[in-house]
C-alpha cells in the first residue's frame, strides 16, 4: 500500500491561547493541536526553533500564557488511514463499563487488553472509541493513563478547564490512585512501602523496560495486604504515590512478589502455574479513585473486578 503526503497546513499557521487553554506545556498543547501529526515531528520542529511564541523560541517545557501566539510552520505529514470504526459489542461494552458521567468528566472500568490510545500499532484506543461514542463533545481528553494489561477506574475529561483543573490536582497530589494486585508469594505485614528510584530503558526491539536503579527518578509506592491464599499468593492494596511508568509493577518484583500474569516482570512458570486456576492476564486493577470536583467536594469511584478474576480468586481460595 503506498503512503502518500498530505498537507496539514500550506503556510505558516497562528494560534492564539485562550484563557483555558493556559498553563499546557507547548509540546502538549502541538501534539493535541496538530491531528496526525507525529509525536516526533512536533518535537523536531519545537528543537529545531520553527515553533515561535510571541516570536521567540521555546522548549517543550514551556507553559503556555493567556493570549500567547504560537506560531507553527507549514507541516506535511502521511497520510493516515482511516481509524476503524468501534464495533457495536465494544460500543455496549463500553458504555455499561462507565462508572460515573457529568457535565465535566467520564470515569471508566477499562477493561484489560484495551489501550488508552492508539498508537504503536494499535489503531483503536479507549479514548478514540469515546470520541467516536460522543461525536457530539467537541473536546475528549485522557486525565491519566493506564497500562494496557491493566483494568480499572481512568477519567476523561469533556473539557478544556476541566483537564487543567486535574492535572492541577494531580500535581498537589489531591487525586488518590487505589490498585488491587495478586502477587507471587506471602508478603510481609510490615512491608508497608517500597521506595526505590525507577530508570526507564528501552531494549534495542524498542520495548520499555523499566528497573530500579540508584540514578532514576524517585518513586515511592504504599501496600497494605488485603487478603493471603496461604503461601501461594497475596492480594494486596498498591498506592502509588508518585506516578513513575509500570511503578506497581517493578517495585513488587523488586520487593520479590511480582504480580500474577506479569508478562514482563513477572515469573513465567508461576504464571504459567496459575492459568490453570483462570489467571490469564495481568493481576492489576484500578480499584478505586478518589478526586477533587472543579465546583467543590470529591468524588469516589470504585471499580469493580471483572467476573473472570473473582472466579479465579474463588477457585484460588478453595485450593488452599
Amino acid at each position: 500500500m503506498s503512503v502518500t503526503s498530505k498537507p496539514v497546513s500550506e503556510q505558516v499557521r497562528f494560534l492564539e491561547i485562550e484563557p483555558e487553554q493556559a498553563g499546557q506545556r507547548i509540546d502538549n498543547f502541538l501534539i493535541t493541536a496538530l491531528k496526525g501529526v507525529p509525536k516526533s515531528l512536533v518535537y523536531r520542529i519545537l528543537r529545531k526553533g520553527e515553533v515561535r511564541v510571541n516570536k521567540k523560541r521555546v522548549k517543550p517545557e514551556y507553559r503556555l500564557q493567556a493570549d500567547d501566539l504560537v506560531r507553527v510552520p507549514p507541516l506535511r505529514v502521511a497520510e493516515r488511514a482511516e481509524a476503524p470504526k468501534v464495533s457495536e459489542q465494544l460500543t455496549t461494552l463500553l458504555e455499561q463499563a462507565i462508572l460515573f458521567e457529568n457535565r465535566d468528566y467520564i470515569a471508566v472500568n477499562k477493561p484489560s487488553g484495551l489501550a488508552v490510545h492508539g498508537g504503536s500499532g494499535v489503531s483503536l484506543g479507549l479514548i478514540e472509541c469515546f470520541r467516536q461514542m460522543r461525536p457530539q463533545l467537541k473536546f475528549l481528553e485522557l486525565v491519566h493513563r493506564l497500562d494496557r494489561d491493566t483494568s480499572g477506574c481512568i477519567l476523561l475529561a469533556k473539557k478544556r478547564s476541566a483537564l487543567k483543573f486535574m492535572h492541577e490536582a494531580l500535581q498537589r497530589k489531591q487525586v488518590t490512585k487505589i490498585y488491587h494486585a495478586l502477587v507471587d508469594g506471602r508478603w510481609p505485614q510490615r512491608r508497608d512501602k517500597v521506595d526505590a528510584p525507577l530508570r526507564k530503558n528501552e531494549l534495542k526491539s524498542g520495548e520499555r523496560v523499566v528497573k530500579v536503579a540508584p540514578d532514576g527518578k524517585p518513586s515511592l509506592t504504599e501496600f497494605r495486604v488485603l487478603q493471603r491464599f496461604g503461601a501461594i499468593a497475596t492480594l494486596i492494596e498498591a498506592r502509588p504515590i508518585t506516578g513513575r511508568t509500570h511503578q506497581i509493577r517493578v517495585h513488587c518484583q523488586f520487593a520479590g512478589y511480582p504480580i500474577i500474569g506479569d508478562p514482563k516482570y513477572g515469573i513465567d512458570g508461576v504464571n504459567n502455574e496459575m492459568k490453570s486456576l483462570g489467571f490469564n492476564r495481568l493481576f492489576l486493577h484500578a480499584a478505586e479513585l478518589r478526586f477533587p470536583l472543579p465546583e467543590g467536594g470529591r468524588e469516589i469511584i470504585k471499580a469493580p473486578l471483572e467476573s473472570g478474576l473473582t472466579d479465579a480468586l474463588a477457585r484460588l481460595e478453595s485450593s488452599e
